[in-house]
């Protein structure tokens, strides 16, 4: 019985060691399973994710700042409203309790993401910094932009000039326009893309109509559908040329042409002219429809013969635009129509030279709002053809119609201006 006894502990002390042996064995198991889950090609982060080579990432921390400044603990990625601090950010390995910085990893943050790449070492940890984003106006902006001058305007300019803008001077002062194929005169407002024409002598912001969307061709980046207007129902008389004129008047200002009627009747829809919008566009710097004769030429409402508008002489034969205007010419509008010396400084050239490579061609013919002459009884304006090249038509001829506005001076943005990261007014 005694023996007995011993050989039943004996047995017991078996099935236990066994028992143990097959929970330490399983706990292995488990472990090993658990971290080849960890081998991962991305860690979800609530809205963003981090993504990375190397399957030892095994600690992301997350910093914003918050009112004071101070950098505090984040949950998540924020997904708008922060920059990435690059210089604060960092990943590396830890050594003796510290963590020695790792240069060679990149970390990118762009549209509420975060992307890590170049790790190589295990045991990586990653610190992440964000800053809340202060607006700032288009004059500091500019600061980051390299200054140029244009030189000849006697062929169409199809450069790419990403961090460029020119200089010349206007009715204001110095401004500063993009010319030839920028990536970054983009501006969100107001519910539509826009392209940056210049930053007028003043310091306000001359935007282009690009539509709902960046595309940059096809009749949605022009508005009402891309649907081709007259500039004026009546052509018979010179002064049908201005986008408010007099008749009997070579710079009146007391009727509006029917395609200045369609613009307002479009601002007014858009919700453009609500107090949230309305309060960042400026009215006083105005349009220029500059109703100046070309030397040699008086200005008569109904000439015999023809007249030519000094805009035609300087973008034809002499190929040298520029930005002044009469006083009594400037109109006071929220919203207007590009120059055709815009056009022409940001690369576009009158008759028979196309343009397909800069920021204004869309494939689609538009009107300006810069008077060209009174030919064969009819009142001609110039326009952008779907080539891309500047040519002009009488004012009851259809075109499509890409609005311009003016952003006040003091108007905040953020952003880069690119097409995935454009300019965003802050309130």
């Amino acid at each position: 019985m005694e023996f007995e006894v011993l050989k039943g502990n004996h047995v017991k002390r078996n099935i236990i060691i066994g028992l143990v042996s097959v929970f330490i064995i399983s706990a292995i198991i488990l472990n090993f399973t658990s971290a080849k889950y960890r081998v991962t090609d991305s860690v979800p982060i609530i809205n963003s994710e981090i993504n990375y080579k190397v399957p030892d990432l095994n600690m992301v921390s997350l910093y914003v700042t918050n009112e004071e400044g101070e950098y505090v603990e984040a949950d998540m990625v924020p997904t708008g409203g922060y920059t990435l601090n690059k210089e604060q950010s960092y990943c590396g390995q830890s050594n003796n309790g510290e963590i020695v910085r790792d240069d060679t990893v990149n970390i990118v943050y762009e549209n509420g993401q975060v992307n890590v790449l170049g790790l190589t070492k295990k045991g990586t940890k990653c610190y992440l910094y964000f800053d809340e984003q202060v607006g700032d106006t288009m004059q500091t902006i500019l600061a980051n932009y390299n200054k140029d001058n244009r030189g000849s305007f006697s062929s169409a300019y199809t450069t790419t000039t990403t961090n460029i803008v020119f200089t010349t001077t206007d009715w204001k002062g110095t401004s500063y326009y993009f010319a030839g194929a920028p990536t970054d005169n983009w501006v969100y407002f107001g519910g539509f893309y826009w392209r940056i024409v210049r930053v007028n002598g003043d310091g306000s912001v001359r935007l282009i109509y690009n539509g709902t969307s960046t595309k940059t061709t096809g009749k949605e980046t022009m508005i009402n559908g891309g649907a081709e207007v007259v500039f004026n129902s009546s052509s018979n008389r010179s002064e049908y040329v201005g986008l408010k004129y007099t008749e009997g008047s070579q710079h009146g200002q007391n009727t509006d042409s029917s395609l200045l009627d369609i613009l307002q009747s479009w601002y007014s829809s858009s919700g453009l002219s609500t107090s949230q919008y309305s309060q960042h566009i400026d009215i006083n710097v105005g349009f220029c429809s500059d109703r100046n004769m070309a030397s040699g030429y008086t200005w008569s409402s109904q000439p015999s013969g023809s007249i030519y508008y000094a805009a035609n002489r300087r973008l034809d034969a002499d190929k040298n635009p520029n930005l002044s205007c009469a006083s009594n010419d400037i109109i006071k509008e929220p919203i207007g129509l590009i120059t055709a010396d815009e056009v022409a400084f940001a690369g576009g050239v009158l008759y028979l030279a196309n343009n397909q490579e800069y920021y204004l061609y869309n494939n689609q013919g538009y009107w300006t709002m810069t008077p060209s002459n009174f030919l064969l009884n009819f009142a001609v304006v110039f326009q952008v053809g779907s080539d891309g090249g500047l040519g002009d038509y009488g004012v009851d001829y259809t075109f499509g119609i890409r609005p311009v506005i003016n952003l006040k001076a003091d108007t905040s943005f953020t952003g880069s201006g690119t097409q995935t990261d454009p300019y965003v007014i802050t309130e």
